[in-house]
């Protein structure tokens, strides 16, 4: 039982010297006291001007396509293509216009499901296709039309 008394005095030695390490004010830490939904963790770098419109690629049984498949835009909105299923990417390749418009390059392959990739809104106005190159021919099409 004397042990027991003994460790007392140091315990609560070690709880004052430790209450004692947070005095002071407060430094401010850039984003404390943001709103954290999980969003702004996947967020790009810098925000973007317009608004997120979400297209997800999708393989259900036979069929692969884009939900939706017809994307109306604006100048400063992002086009963010998430994985559902299956393995896809996301080309404006077979666009006539696309060499002339400045549409973006070809996606990488998105393997696992909730991979993201974002397609920055920054082009002339007009309709344009976009297609998963491996899944064209079984109707993987979509089409943005820009205003």
């Amino acid at each position: 039982m004397k042990t027991q008394y003994v460790w007392a005095p140091v315990g609560l030695a070690l709880c004052l010297a430790l209450a004692g390490c947070g005095g002071g004010e407060a430094e401010a830490v850039p984003g404390a006291g943001a709103p954290t939904d999980g969003a702004a963790a996947s967020a790009p770098a810098s925000a973007p001007a317009g608004r997120v419109i979400e297209v997800k690629m999708v393989t259900d049984g036979a069929a692969n396509h884009f939900e939706p498949a017809e994307v109306t835009a604006r100048k400063g909105d992002v086009i963010r293509f998430v994985l559902q299923s299956g393995v896809h990417n996301v080309s404006f390749a077979g666009d006539p216009q696309a060499a002339a418009a400045g549409l973006p390059a070809t996606s990488p392959f998105l393997s696992s499901p909730g991979q993201v990739h974002e397609v920055p809104v920054n082009f002339a106005a007009g309709r344009y296709t976009f297609q998963c190159d491996p899944h064209v021919a079984l109707g993987m099409v979509g089409t943005l039309t820009v205003q």
